[in-house]
C-alpha cells in the first residue's frame, strides 16, 4: 500500500507538501544508514571474491590491486601525481592522442589529498573510491526513502550497488564519487536544503561531464520551488536560484579552463575524440551497434551489452510512465541521451549507465512492494549476475570498461 505522502511525491508534488518529518528518522537513523552500508559491504565483498576467483581461474599473474587500478584508474593516478599537461599530446605521426585533460578534476584532487596522509597514490585512489561508495550507499538510501519509503531506500542501494559493471565502485574510477554526489544533491533538492544541493551539484559537475545533467535537474527543482513560492506568495526564491547557478557553472568552468590551458575552444572535445573516439552523433553509432550485434554479432559480451542497453531503455520508459519526481526524471533522461547519443567504446556504456538511477526505479518499486521472501532472492540473483559480469569484464574481457 502506497501512502498519501509517497503518492504525492511520485507525481511530482512539492516536497514540502508531500513529505513531513525528519528524513533521517524516516530512513531509520543510524541503524538505517548502517543497514545501507552493510548492504554495500556485502556487494563489495562479493565483488572482491568474484575478482579473486576469476583471476585465479585466468592465471594471468595479475594481483587484485592491479585489477582495481586498471584503465581509467591509471589516468586518475597520473593526474593526482603529476597534474595536468599544458596542451595537446601529439604522436610521432603528428596525430592527437589521449591525455589527462580528458578527466575531470575532483577525484584526482581527492586522491592527492588522501596521499598526503602517507598512502601511495594507488592506495589513495582505491581508498577514495571505497569511501565515496559508502557515501553513495547512504545517499541512495536517503533518496529512495525520501521518494518512496525506507524499504525503497534499501532496495535502491542493493540494486544499484550490484548492477552490471558496479565493479567500478570498487576500482579507482570516479563513478562511486559521482553517484554519492548526485544522489546527495537530489536528496537535498527534494528536501529543499538548497545550500547543500548547490554545493553537491557543483562537486558532481567537477567529477564527470554527466554532472551537467545533474545541474539541469537541480535547475528544474529550483524552478518548481520558485513557481510554487510565487503562487503562494511565500517568497524565498533566491536560494534555489543561486544553488542552480552554482551547479550549472561546474562543467563549463572545467571545459573553459581546459580551453584556456590548451588555447583551443573545443580542446576537451578534441582530446576525447582522439583518445576514446567519443563524439556526440545523436545515437547513430549506438543504433548501428545494436543492429549489427543482434543480427550478426559474434561473441556473448557484445550481445550482452546490446541487451543491457535495450533493457535499460525499456526500464527508463516504464519509469517515466510512472511519472517520477520531475528533477530525477530530467537528470535520468539527459544522462541516457549522453550515453546512447555518443560514439565510443560500446562496452563502456553499461558502466556509464550505472549512475543514471532512472533505469532502476521500476525494479526498486517492485522490490519495495514485494514481500521480503520474494524481494530478497530476486535481488540476490540480480547481484550474483551483476557482480560476476563486472568481474568478468575486468579479468577476462581484454578491453577497457
Amino acid at each position: 500500500m502506497v501512502s498519501e505522502s509517497e503518492r504525492a511525491v511520485s507525481v511530482g508534488e512539492p516536497a514540502s507538501r508531500a513529505v513531513t518529518g525528519s528524513l533521517w528518522e524516516k530512513a531509520g537513523g543510524w541503524p538505517g544508514a548502517g543497514m545501507a552500508v552493510g548492504i554495500l559491504a556485502l556487494t563489495r565483498t562479493g565483488q572482491l571474491v568474484m575478482l579473486l576467483w576469476l583471476g585465479a581461474a585466468a592465471d594471468q599473474g595479475d594481483t587484485l590491486r592491479q585489477y582495481l587500478l586498471e584503465w581509467d584508474g591509471g589516468w586518475f593516478v597520473r593526474v593526482a601525481m603529476n597534474g595536468y599537461p599544458n596542451g595537446y599530446t601529439v604522436g610521432a605521426g603528428g596525430q592527437l592522442e589521449a591525455n589527462e585533460l580528458a578527466f575531470f578534476p575532483l577525484y584526482p584532487m581527492l586522491i592527492r589529498a588522501v596521499s598526503m596522509l602517507g598512502l601511495d597514490f594507488g592506495s589513495a585512489a582505491i581508498a577514495v573510491s571505497w569511501l565515496a561508495s559508502i557515501g553513495a550507499a547512504v545517499a541512495l538510501h536517503l533518496l529512495g526513502t525520501s521518494l518512496h519509503g525506507k524499504r525503497a531506500g534499501w532496495a535502491l542501494v542493493a540494486i544499484c550497488c550490484s548492477a552490471p559493471v558496479s565493479v567500478v565502485l570498487t576500482m579507482a574510477y570516479s563513478e562511486g564519487l559521482f553517484l554519492a554526489l548526485v544522489a546527495g544533491m537530489l536528496v537535498a533538492a527534494h528536501r529543499r536544503v538548497w545550500w547543500a544541493a548547490g554545493l553537491l551539484g557543483l562537486l558532481a559537475s567537477l567529477t564527470r561531464p554527466t554532472g551537467a545533467g545533474a545541474a539541469v535537474a537541480l535547475a528544474v527543482a529550483a524552478a518548481l520551488h520558485v513557481r510554487e513560492a510565487r503562487a503562494t506568495g511565500s517568497g524565498g526564491t533566491w536560494k534555489p536560484i543561486v544553488a542552480a547557478a552554482v551547479a550549472l557553472a561546474g562543467v563549463p568552468a572545467y571545459l573553459g579552463w581546459v580551453a584556456l590551458r590548451v588555447g583551443d575552444l573545443d580542446a576537451w572535445f578534441r582530446i576525447q575524440a582522439a583518445g576514446w573516439g567519443t563524439a556526440f552523433d545523436f545515437g547513430a553509432s549506438t543504433v548501428r551497434f545494436l543492429g549489427g550485434t543482434l543480427s550478426t554479432g559474434d561473441g556473448w559480451v557484445p550481445i550482452s551489452v546490446a541487451l543491457i542497453l535495450l533493457a535499460a531503455a525499456a526500464a527508463a520508459g516504464v519509469a517515466l510512465a510512472g511519472r517520477p519526481w520531475l528533477p530525477l526524471a530530467v537528470y535520468g533522461v539527459i544522462a541516457m541521451v549522453l550515453v546512447y547519443g555518443q560514439a565510443g567504446f560500446y562496452h563502456s556504456k553499461p558502466r556509464l549507465l550505472l549512475p543514471v538511477l532512472l533505469t532502476l526505479l521500476p525494479a526498486v518499486g517492485a522490490a519495495a512492494r514485494a514481500r521480503p521472501r520474494v524481494a530478497v532472492p530476486a535481488i540476490v540473483a540480480w547481484a550474483l549476475f551483476g557482480l560476476w559480469y563486472g568481474a568478468y569484464l575486468v579479468v577476462v574481457w581484454p578491453y577497457t570498461l
